[in-house]
């Protein structure tokens, strides 16, 4: 046999061999594809039943008449288009808890992220075991049942409450917190802001420690003052930190509820009715595809705002 044929020989077998090893290496990852999928397929059939399947019901829904007295027979109800959307946004209730909803978000949310980055920056150029303990007592709140939170405050904020209690020793006559339309929402606020401050002081606090020393040493060196390093190194390499918190108590800031819901009731004359809670006293009336379409504004209220974060707050290259 000649060296070409041998040459030839031995390239045949090579290529079968890695044609064989190639059979075999995809055989084995459809194996392990399906092992995969058959631990996974519990959670599927859960994430479907309970969130896919739902969420496309109610948009569904959003575009129909739909009511309680459909519940036994769903198919027979009309398809309005958007009737619903229409008749969401001209009810004038609906117009008020926008009004509310918007008034929470826009003091809320930056009242909680600058108390928030002050607790951290404090708290960052600490030391001991008594920053440990603040940590854990800021963060206490975040943890706690949000029924129970609101419980407390409402005994704090009545009219022979705490607050109006402390307020009497230095003759200062506090007013019915709750239930005066001017102080009503901005008590909500306050609780709101007391509550979530913790979350976003941790998530300020790893982003403050992520920041490396030697940029800070730099700008010290340089004769830079607190405020100007504050201004110039802290808070720009902070962006992307300030964006997940921004985003992270955006969300739940626009979809208040519980707060209204325990204290106020929405109360007084709707100056605490929010979005959610309009869109809970709907399905509460039967009307399902009216809630249905709240919902969904609800949600594009959400998608917009996170948007409008990211874009002033995204990291500049």
């Amino acid at each position: 046999m000649t060296q070409a044929s041998l040459a030839a020989t031995g390239a045949a077998a090579a290529s079968s061999g890695r044609g064989r090893g190639r059979r075999a290496g995809s055989s084995l990852r459809r194996r392990q594809g399906w092992i995969a999928w058959g631990f996974a397929l519990p959670f599927v059939i859960v994430f479907a039943a309970f969130m896919i399947v739902p969420i496309v019901g109610s948009f569904a829904m959003s575009f129909t008449d739909f009511r309680a007295q459909d519940i036994r027979s769903p198919f027979s109800v009309d398809f309005v288009g958007l009737d619903q959307y229409v008749k969401v946004l001209t009810d004038p209730t609906f117009l008020k808890s926008l009004t509310v909803t918007g008034t929470f978000v826009v003091v809320g949310i930056p009242v909680t992220m600058a108390v928030a980055l002050a607790l951290a920056l404090a708290l960052n150029s600490g030391g001991g075991r008594i920053v440990s303990f603040l940590r854990v007592g800021f963060y206490a709140p975040v943890v706690t049942s949000i029924v129970a939170v609101s419980v407390v405050w409402r005994y704090i904020l009545q009219p022979d409450g705490l607050l109006n209690s402390a307020l009497a020793i230095v003759g200062i006559h506090g007013p019915d917190w709750l239930n005066d339309t001017t102080w009503a929402l901005p008590s909500l606020i306050a609780m709101a802001v007391w509550r979530n401050v913790g979350t976003l002081m941790v998530i300020f606090l790893a982003g403050l420690q992520a920041i490396p020393t030697d940029v800070k040493e730099a700008a010290m060196m340089d004769g830079a003052s607190a405020w100007r390093r504050l201004a110039s190194v802290t808070l720009p390499m902070l962006r992307p930190t300030l964006l997940l918190g921004a985003v992270l108590i955006s969300v739940g800031f626009l979809q208040f509820f519980e707060e209204a819901f325990v204290m106020t009731q929405g109360g007084p004359l709707d100056s605490t009715l929010s979005v959610a809670y309009y869109t809970f006293k709907q399905f509460g009336f039967g009307q399902y595809g009216v809630a249905s379409a709240a919902s969904y504004i609800l949600f594009l209220a959400i998608a917009l705002l996170s948007l409008l974060q990211f874009r002033l707050l995204r990291t500049k290259d």
